[in-house]
């Protein structure tokens, strides 16, 4: 595996590994996990070459999130990605991504705003800006995100076909299924911030959201399925949540009933971590 940390020489590796076939990209902000490592199999599984990239992005990051405590262990990961056959290892640091004087920014309307958009203004932004950069850069064929982040996923799919990163006929842009652990929580590398009582009443999380799914399913009107999976996480520990709504899959528009394509989206605190899920309704 190859481990490249300025542009030139990425540019160089980039063309050779596309010279042999399609390159399958996943970006990372490292901290690696189960989750990470389905997206590159799943890479595996579509092209020729693997890149990951590991970028603790600052840009989608607001002011007093955990920027700072945001776990790094590029060593571990190094091993964890050569393990799984990943072709080349992106890891530039802030100057590399963001030089003096770095002045533009990418938003992208409409899917950006709520849930998470609401909840931590300017964050999809640094999304978008980041993302749009590693594709200019690795210049994959495909590129991999997990469906954890559902909104992320949304908001990349709305800018590679606005800016034209993918071909229309191409769907360039692949989900892939939450990772879980055993009892139901999706992994994250925020998980880590859990203590283990917490880690243990975390669980309630899928728990509650499933509930109400299953409810909803069944016909249950959507504003009491949803009290109680509140009450649920309330009784676990969890902060009131940021977000536990009913809401479109390709829209994100809110829903007061279930309709094709509907998930239920949760963002809530339990002790220093900000979990998140969502799940099809």
């Amino acid at each position: 595996m190859q481990t490249i940390t300025a542009l030139d020489p990425l540019r160089r590796a980039v063309a050779a590994l596309r010279a042999d076939g399609p390159l399958a990209l996943v970006p990372t902000m490292g901290a690696l996990h189960q989750g990470h490592l389905a997206l590159v199999r799943a890479g595996k599984a579509r092209a020729a070459h693997v890149a990951v990239s590991i970028f603790v992005n600052p840009r989608q990051f607001g002011a007093g999130e955990d920027l700072d405590a945001y776990p790094r262990q590029l060593a571990r990961d190094s091993e964890l990605l050569a393990a799984e056959g990943v072709s080349l290892l992106w890891a530039p640091d802030a100057a590399t991504m963001y030089p003096a004087g770095y002045a533009t920014n990418v938003s992208v309307a409409g899917v950006s705003e709520p849930l998470d958009g609401a909840a931590r203004p300017g964050h999809f932004d640094g999304v978008a800006t980041v993302v749009a950069k590693l594709f200019q850069q690795v210049r994959p064929d495909i590129a991999l995100f997990g469906e954890k982040d559902w909104q992320q996923l949304a908001v990349i799919r709305r800018m590679a076909r606005d800016l034209d990163f993918t071909r229309p006929q191409v769907d360039a842009i692949v989900g892939v299924p939450t990772v879980r652990e055993a009892d139901g929580l999706a992994m994250s590398s925020r998980n880590a911030y859990l203590t283990p009582d917490e880690r243990v009443r975390a669980a309630a999380l899928p728990r509650a959201l499933g509930a109400a799914a299953e409810a909803i399913r069944a016909g249950a009107p959507v504003a009491p399925a949803l009290a109680a999976a509140r009450a649920a996480l309330a009784e676990a520990g969890f902060a009131a949540p940021d977000y536990l709504d009913l809401r479109d899959g390709e829209s994100l528009a809110p829903l007061v009933r279930a309709a094709a394509g509907a998930r239920l989206f949760v963002a809530a605190r339990l002790g220093k971590a900000r979990l998140i899920d969502n799940i099809a309704v």
